[in-house]
């Protein structure tokens, strides 16, 4: 994998950059967050490492801007913010893991591990359909009824992982293991947020709903 690790602290940035070449993948270092922003939309990277508190601008800030500018690439936060409201405002900003410091190398290696099975996308199946709704998992590009909708990267995983399970009904539980990769309930309203988000882009301008709600149960997509 390619990573771009963005951390101002010099030491911590060593130690990973050199832990993650050992291990046989790219790793460059950016440490101010506008830098980082530019680097990551010039080079496409596998995987980015993010600070919280950066120069230039803040790592939250950062995954947001990227996730608006299109930029789908996977982060993982690693900062030393561990509280539960920070791990939440790391999940809604677009970030795909959540790792405090300190932290060992060891579950770090194994979260890359984790993040880059969940993006690896089959060679089959890469046009998706539900209905008049068509997901172009190549180009990363949605379209309803031929009109165009833009959608960020955890909204375009979210309807990934639905529309390949059509017909069948998906958990709360199953769409964080899934989706976000938690194997635990971090006690918040990441999945019902997203799902409003991608029914006020997907649903609300049509006429039918692809996104049903089955109460108390989950959701799931039919067409």
């Amino acid at each position: 994998m390619q990573i771009l690790v963005i951390e101002d602290d010099q030491t911590t940035a060593a130690f990973v950059t050199k832990g993650l070449r050992q291990e046989g993948h790219g790793a460059d270092h950016v440490a101010n967050g506008r830098e980082a922003f530019a680097q990551a939309m010039a080079k496409p990277y596998d995987l980015l490492i993010v600070d919280r508190m950066l120069p230039g601008l803040d790592g939250l800030s950062l995954v947001k801007a990227l996730r608006a500018a299109g930029v789908a690439t996977p982060a993982i936060f690693l900062t030393a913010l561990g509280g539960t409201d920070d791990r939440i405002e790391g999940l809604n900003a677009g970030g795909d893991d959540y790792l405090v410091k300190p932290f060992s190398f060891g579950e770090l290696s194994a979260r890359i591990g984790a993040v880059g099975r969940r993006q690896a996308t089959p060679q089959i199946d890469t046009i998706l359909t539900a209905g008049d709704l068509k997901m172009d998992l190549i180009r990363r590009t949605v379209t309803r009824a031929g009109q165009t909708i833009s959608l960020l990267g955890k909204e375009f995983a979210l309807l990934e992982h639905l529309v390949r399970h059509k017909g069948r009904v998906q958990t709360r539980t199953m769409l964080l293991e899934e989706v976000w990769g938690l194997r635990f309930d971090p006690q918040t309203n990441v999945v019902e947020t997203h799902v409003s988000r991608l029914r006020s882009k997907i649903d609300k301008p049509f006429a039918d709903e692809i996104i049903k709600t089955v109460r108390g149960v989950g959701y799931v997509v039919e067409g």
